[in-house]
């Protein structure tokens, strides 16, 4: 999310890029490297387990566009719609209601969208291997699955792609050792996933199962419970403000609250209302509606429209009459076969070429297109006359140029205007409520339509004189869907009016909308605490299930004193929600009310410890440093520490700096007065890169002189390549010479009569391009006529051309 001007923030809409298919390398084919798959409830992660990095990353989701209906009367085959998978879903808004996922929960349960994104995930690695995948996997899957997901995913792997070998892990406890280096013995791990959260005990490196409680809320329920209020609150913007801008919001602003209760009670004071909320600008179009076009731009529009479809229609007409010209030049021809005498069998042949029975109808045909070419000449010529006519000035309103005699008189008319503006504004609103009134059941519209209705329909059915009178346009009009009359092009023309006299005489009256940005603004404020609350409070969303703490609080009680200790003194959080503010100081408030007094508790998240190291040293660091500062911590692992500082980052707490393909990050510097040390040893480094900088272009002057010397060397021909040279001189000369004394002795031609034949061959050349051209007119001017094609006509006549023979002036 941007910072814009005055602390308004902008979405971002990230889009997907669609993932390319990966190299398959002979390494990776021959030694049958294992696969990984992170399949996620949220996220897909996959790849190859020789690399440090998934390749692969998109959204667990796919989108399956509905068939287009085809109608009965075509014959084309219907078009099944090409399936989209993860990224190659660009716009997710737009098909939100054909998304598809596997997980019922976190389970998978729906194994046919399974198979897509098995078959998206092996195609973009490159498998290109038929019928079967010989790399054995490495999958992921939800905390205590049940055997019948596991039976079938088993089933899936090997029966539909010939899966050597597969090996299921927790997600959530491959996710503890993956970002901790040395895990500890015992922790109580705190899964915060997409669809349900879990908190999983660890006692001396082993899972205790039957101590393990699943919460199911989940980063979904927060997404769509902050969706929901924004909408309740911003109904004008129920459009704009979509799940995925939702998500946005969730990890940019939203903050856990330590106390909620006292959070809620500071937002009561308007000055920390004003210091907290944050304004989110929504997309919006500054175009002029054509309401801010005055009544002469109107005019001056619908006759430049008017003109652009008599250009068309007059074009149209002329590509008609050529047609038809043509066809009954075509006609008439065949006419004239038959007034020659030609045999029936070939009149017949003719007349059903054209699609005519007999000789009657063929002078029907001509005589209808005669009359339909006078007629379409008539049209041009009237379109012509009409063209050529002056249109009448366009009058001046008489109210825009009025001379008030003072300032009171201008106040007093202005008002009148305001007042006659607002009274048509008014009746179209009217109208307009009417028409939505007049098809609710308990409106008292509805129920007036529905009354006359009735009354209409209780007449005889031999007497219906419905309409015949004037007062039934009236019940017409009142029973109608379009609630009665409708706007009128004179309301509107006398709005145009208004508007532009007050835009003329009051242009104050318009300020008000010059800022269209500040109307597509949403301020945020409470909702920043009120949805990630859900994790704690999923009452607000009318769960009956118990918090998270409440469920932190219950699992530790299933233990002795002693385990609860040595559980509450390593406090791990892990999945997507983990980086959320405040949750780490909220856990450490929950658990002390829960703890007895002075209870060894730990919640140190990655994060905190880094931002902690780098404040200590204030320096920058690269990863692997910042790994081996942090690990009196916690000793987290080089991936944990790579995503806190990245969250780090995006929250501006750190900066990154990239240096060809390393990394370096330092805290954020507040400016102070201490400044002097600073400048000295900037002083100081800028003295040595200069000393080097010297000693380098002296060096590099040396490297410049002497590689000109190795570049004119090698420009030059050695001995023996000279010696070489200089028989394969001698070869030629003496070839030469050979063929010198072939011509020794031969009559020559004088130049004069070398000049007479070249002037008798251009003149032989210039008859004979002349003669060509003269042919090929004629054929050109049979073609025009001849119903074949000029290669048959050709054949018919026996005519023969140059291609044909292979003869060609340039051979000459």
């Amino acid at each position: 999310m941007n910072l814009g001007k005055m602390d308004v923030f902008e979405f971002k809409d990230a889009k997907c890029n669609p993932d390319i298919i990966h190299p398959y390398t002979q390494n990776l084919k021959n030694n049958s490297v294992p696969i990984v798959i992170d399949n996620g409830s949220y996220m897909s992660r996959a790849g190859w387990s020789t690399s440090e990095a998934p390749v692969l990353q998109f959204k667990n989701i796919i989108a399956k566009p509905r068939k287009e209906r085809s109608k009965k009367d075509t014959i084309e085959p219907i078009q099944i719609p090409q399936l989209q998978v993860g990224n190659d879903i660009l716009n997710i808004e737009a098909v939100r209601f054909q998304l598809k996922t596997q997980f019922d929960r976190n389970v998978v349960t729906h194994f046919e969208a399974q198979e897509h994104l098995f078959d998206y995930t092996f195609t973009h690695l490159g498998i290109d291997t038929e019928n079967s995948v010989n790399h054995p996997l490495f999958l992921t899957e939800a905390f205590l699955n049940p055997n019948t997901s596991r039976q079938l995913m088993s089933e899936l792997l090997f029966e539909c792609y010939g899966i050597p070998g597969v090996v299921y892990g927790i997600d959530s406890l491959l996710s503890y050792h993956y970002t901790q280096a040395k895990p500890l013995e015992n922790a109580l791990i705190i899964n915060l996933g997409y669809q349900t959260c879990h908190v999983i005990p660890v006692l001396g490196n082993k899972t205790v199962f039957e101590n393990t409680r699943r919460l199911n809320i989940g980063g979904w329920n927060v997404i769509t419970f902050l969706h929901r209020i924004l909408q309740l609150k911003y109904p004008a913007h129920a459009a704009a403000v979509t799940l995925s801008r939702a998500e946005e919001l969730l990890h940019t602003i939203c903050v856990i609250a330590s106390d909620y209760k006292e959070e809620m009670k500071r937002w009561t004071d308007n000055e920390y209302y004003e210091k907290h909320i944050k304004k989110i600008q929504l997309p919006f179009s500054s175009a002029s509606t054509s309401s801010a076009l005055t009544l002469e731009q109107q005019k001056e529009r619908k006759r430049e429209l008017a003109r652009r479809l008599t250009e068309i229609n007059a074009r149209k007409r002329e590509e008609r009459l050529a047609e038809d010209q043509e066809k009954l030049r075509q006609l008439l021809e065949i006419q004239e076969i038959i007034d020659f005498g030609a045999d029936k069998d070939e009149v017949d042949n003719i007349l059903a070429e054209y699609q005519l029975r007999n000789v009657n109808d063929l002078q029907k045909s001509i005589l209808n297109l005669n009359m339909k070419i006078e007629k379409i000449k008539q049209k041009i010529t009237a379109a012509n006359n009409t063209e050529d006519l002056e249109e009448p000035p366009v009058k001046q309103a008489k109210l825009s140029k009025m001379v008030f005699e003072n300032e009171s008189a201008l106040h007093s008319f202005l008002d009148n205007i305001k007042k006659m503006k607002q009274d048509i504004l008014n009746k179209k609103l009217m109208r307009k409520q009417r028409k939505q009134d007049i098809f609710k059941r308990r409106t008292a519209a509805g129920q007036e339509r529905m009354r006359i209705i009735s009354q209409l329909a209780r007449k005889e059915k031999g007497n219906d004189d419905f309409g015949m009178r004037d007062e039934d346009w009236d019940i017409y009009k009142t029973i109608s869907k379009d609630g009665g009359d409708s706007d009128s092009d004179v309301e509107n023309e006398k709005l145009l009016e208004f508007e532009e006299i007050l835009r003329t005489h009051d242009p104050q009256e318009f300020d008000e909308h010059a800022n269209l940005g500040e109307l597509h603004q949403l301020h945020v404020g409470i909702e920043r605490y009120r949805a990630p609350e859900l994790i704690f409070k999923p009452y607000m969303s009318g769960s009956p299930e118990a918090g998270l703490s409440e469920v932190i609080g219950y699992v530790l009680s299933l233990f002795g004193d002693e385990d609860q200790l040595k559980l509450a003194a390593n406090v791990v959080v892990t999945g997507g929600l983990a980086n959320l503010k405040g949750l780490r100081e909220r856990l450490l408030v929950d658990l002390i009310s829960i703890r007895p007094f002075r209870s060894e508790i730990s919640t140190m998240a990655c994060a905190d410890a880094v931002l902690k190291f780098l404040q200590e040293h204030n320096r920058p660091f690269s990863n692997n440093d910042i790994q081996s500062g942090v690990k009196g911590s916690g000793d987290f692992g080089k991936a944990a520490v790579q995503k806190s500082l990245d969250v780090l980052v995006r929250h501006d707490k750190v900066k990154e700096k990239v240096y060809g393909k390393q990394k370096v990050y330092c805290i954020i510097q507040k400016h102070d007065a201490s400044g002097s040390k600073l400048r000295e040893q900037l002083l100081e480094m800028d003295r040595q890169v200069n000393d080097i900088t010297l000693k380098m272009n002296e060096v590099n002057e040396k490297l410049k002189s002497k590689s000109q010397l190795v570049k004119n060397m090698k420009g030059k021909m050695t001995l023996t390549e000279a010696i070489q040279q200089n028989v394969e001189l001698d070869g030629e000369l003496e070839s030469i010479k050979q063929q010198l004394l072939k011509y020794h002795g031969t009559q020559t031609i004088s130049p004069t009569k070398k000049l007479e034949v070249e002037k008798e061959f251009e003149k032989y050349l210039s008859h004979y391009k002349k003669r060509k051209r003269m042919c090929m007119d004629i054929l050109n001017s049979i073609l025009e006529n001849y119903p074949k094609t000029k290669k048959q006509l050709f054949e018919d006549i026996g005519v023969e051309t140059d291609e044909d023979v292979g003869f060609s002036i340039e051979k000459l």
